[in-house]
């Protein structure tokens, strides 16, 4: 049973900020399917509305690619990549790498390193994502944001309704399994009480060295990355 509701009313000002977010990431993915890239997503606050003026424009690629490519992709297309970074949360989590577009971090896009498991696929249902037809379509959708609440957009904005205690539900609303529930709840719940300290990989490419290089002395140097990496062509 659910056992508490909040209703959240938009202001002008609010919607306004949704629009300009969106119009960002629209750019974003068109930029991304023109060079062949497949189904490139937004997702958290600006796929579910309920964003600030500090929301981050989130972009993911679910299929792995070759990072230097999608470089080549944006910067022939006037985006520039300001830098990039490598997270693995933990060492059961597929490593990805992080192209940020600006100096504040507002704007990326992640990619893979090696194919999602399904559980991470989920994830990404769990925080509410969008392609670019939903976007065209002015379409938002249910999902759960960093402080454990489970958004569903209404008309005038949206309802909030806690995580805890209301897992059963959560699943039933986002189609997603128990197990995706439990994960990013705990996994939340850990970022807060210790912030990134808390990723088991989250480290800066130098801006003078080929990620591919990169990736290849992070091979050298973490054998349990160079595990989640290795039979994919990514280490010498």
């Amino acid at each position: 049973m659910v056992s508490y509701v909040k209703e959240v009313i938009y202001s002008d000002e609010h919607w306004q900020t949704l629009r300009d977010k969106r119009a960002k990431g629209l750019k974003l993915l068109e930029v991304l399917m023109n060079c062949g890239y497949m189904l490139p997503i937004i997702h958290g606050s600006v796929a579910r509305g309920d964003v600030s003026k500090d929301s981050d424009v989130d972009v993911a690629l679910l299929y792995p690619y070759p990072i230097g490519m999608i470089k080549m992709c944006l910067e022939e297309n006037d985006i520039n990549v300001h830098n990039i970074r490598i997270v693995q949360p933990t060492p059961r989590h597929t490593p990805k790498v992080y192209v940020y577009l600006d100096p504040y971090e507002e704007e990326s896009i992640s990619i893979p390193l090696a194919p999602l498991e399904n559980l991470e696929i989920e994830y990404y249902r769990f925080s509410g994502y969008i392609v670019r037809d939903d976007i065209i379509a002015e379409r938002r959708v249910n999902g759960v944001n960093k402080n454990l609440l489970l958004i569903i957009p209404t008309d005038r904005g949206h309802v909030e309704i806690p995580v805890l205690g209301n897992e059963g539900y959560v699943c039933k609303i986002l189609g997603v399994s128990i197990d995706i529930v439990k994960d990013r709840t705990e996994a939340l719940i850990r970022r807060s009480r210790e912030g990134h300290t808390g990723l088991f990989i989250d480290i800066d490419v130098p801006y003078f060295e080929e990620v591919e290089q990169f990736i290849e002395k992070l091979c050298i140097n973490n054998m349990i990355f160079r595990r989640a990496v290795a039979r994919y062509g990514l280490c010498a």
